[in-house]
């Protein structure tokens, strides 16, 4: 059975990449610009990971994923967390938030690739 992954990133650019990766990869992608539509849309795809980033424009990614981890439909879907800030103890405390996995930016595509299989247990 195919694995689902929504993509939520708001950078037109790096989003279009990660589907593109991951659609070339086997994986049925839903994309995400908006991040108030990103539980909703969770909650439509049921996906099997959420590639997160978390310095969106109108809502912090670390605000969705405690939201994602506190729902009772969403709470077991992994999350890798996908940031361009990259500062000390960052990683620390997204994961304590809930994200499964963290990336910084740029992200190359094998340890993206190598992140997301981990997750979703190809």
């Amino acid at each position: 059975m195919t694995k689902r992954i929504l993509v939520v990133e708001d950078n037109d650019l790096n989003r279009k990449l990660f589907c593109d990766v991951l659609s070339a990869g086997g994986f049925a992608v839903e994309p995400v610009a908006d991040g108030n539509q990103a539980l909703e849309a969770a909650r439509g795809f049921l996906p099997n990971l959420v590639v997160m980033d978390i310095q969106l424009q109108d809502v912090s990614g670390l605000d969705l994923i405690a939201s994602m981890k506190e729902d009772a439909e969403l709470s077991e879907v992994p999350v890798l967390a996908v940031t361009a800030y990259a500062g000390k103890g960052d990683e620390e405390r997204i994961r304590e938030i809930g994200a499964e996995g963290y990336l910084s930016k740029p992200v190359s595509i094998g340890p993206f690739m190598a992140a997301v299989n981990g997750l979703v247990g190809n």
